[in-house]
């Protein structure tokens, strides 16, 4: 192989975490979330999400967040708004379903969810008959690698709040979203424009591990967790990392890292002349090129995944950079993609 552009997981964890896990190892504490670690960890993230009453819970998945969330807050007729391409109506094999909720989806150019597909999903669920949607989920990054702006969220917060919505955002890629030139949306933002968002550390830097940051009240959010598997007794683990991340701006840093690394894949591989499925701004980059080189691409050991069919001869391929992704990764694979394409 020679690297891989599967994901931003592939790897272990930061240095720095690894670090801090190593200094702590022989520690003892008590478990399940309730150490000094996690309870440092939460007042970090409190203060600089300028949101001094919040809810902090550490868990170890992207995917066991989402259902524990969505099952926390809703009543077992209620269900989720979302677009068609949102993590927990694609890749998550059910999990919201399996809960007793219902996901409801409109299609999304660009994977993002706008007040108009709220509206209109909203409109169509008119009485007890149906189920009764109560929760927007987004996703930033989205799935396509795009990022909601500060207007954007703060129009759905305004459309929540016309039809006694909650809005929660999965932060998976929250690293990648808040650090791409330009963005103008912050933690304090999120933590104002949301009833519930997650700051993902799993696809930045961490072993595992993603922050659950409550903003609507939730009292039994625990008793949830405990149902879900998802209190986990060696629960320092994920509050040593998160201090480690979050100590000088660390999780920002590398989460630039993968960003910049993106942008110079997508600038190379569009010298070459090749068109993009998406405008992504951020990690993900999904090029679409000529079958043949896809093929020559695998053929030389590159790993990626492979998005859609575009047509007979095009395929549209997902390449990710991540905190660990050296330069010269990205320099070989621009080398070979334009042998590739002369050939």
């Amino acid at each position: 192989m020679k690297y891989s552009f599967r994901n931003d997981y592939s790897e272990g964890a930061h240095p720095k975490v690894l670090q801090a896990l190593t200094d702590t190892n022989a520690l003892q504490t008590c478990g399940y979330g309730l150490d000094d670690f996690c309870t440092q960890a939460a007042a970090q993230i409190r203060a600089l999400c300028a949101a001094p009453e919040a809810a902090v819970h550490f868990l170890v998945g992207g995917t066991q967040a989402n259902l524990v969330v969505i099952d926390a807050l809703l009543f077992s007729y209620e269900a989720v708004i979302a677009a068609h391409t949102g993590h927990v109506n694609v890749h998550e094999t059910g999990a919201i379903e399996a809960t007793g909720h219902k996901v409801c989806t409109a299609p999304s150019p660009d994977g993002k969810v706008s007040v108009e597909m709220v509206e209109a999903i909203v409109a169509s669920h008119s009485s007890e008959h149906m189920v009764h949607p109560r929760l927007v989920y987004i996703s930033d990054t989205t799935e396509t690698g795009t990022v909601y702006t500060k207007a954007e969220l703060t129009a759905l917060r305004q459309c929540c709040d016309r039809h006694g919505l909650l809005l929660y955002l999965d932060g998976a890629r929250l690293g990648c979203a808040l650090t791409i030139p330009g963005a103008d949306v912050t933690l304090a933002d999120l933590a104002a424009l949301t009833d519930v968002f997650t700051i993902g550390g799993t696809k930045n830097g961490a072993l595992f591990g993603e922050a659950v940051v409550l903003n609507t009240p939730c009292p039994r959010f625990r008793w949830h967790m405990k149902q879900r598997g998802a209190v986990l007794a060696k629960g320092r683990l994920l509050g040593v990392q998160f201090q480690a991340l979050l100590e000088n701006g660390l999780y920002f840093e590398i989460a630039r890292h993968a960003n910049a690394l993106a942008s110079r894949l997508r600038e190379g591989i569009a010298a070459l002349g090749y068109e993009f499925g998406s405008d992504s701004p951020s990690n993900q980059q999904f090029p679409i090129l000529p079958n043949c080189v896809v093929q020559a691409l695998e053929d030389l050991g590159y790993e990626f995944e492979v998005d859609h069919p575009v047509d007979p001869q095009h395929t549209c391929i997902r390449l990710v950079t991540s905190w660990a992704t050296p330069s010269e990764a990205v320099e070989g694979f621009l080398q070979d993609l334009a042998a590739c394409r002369a050939v």
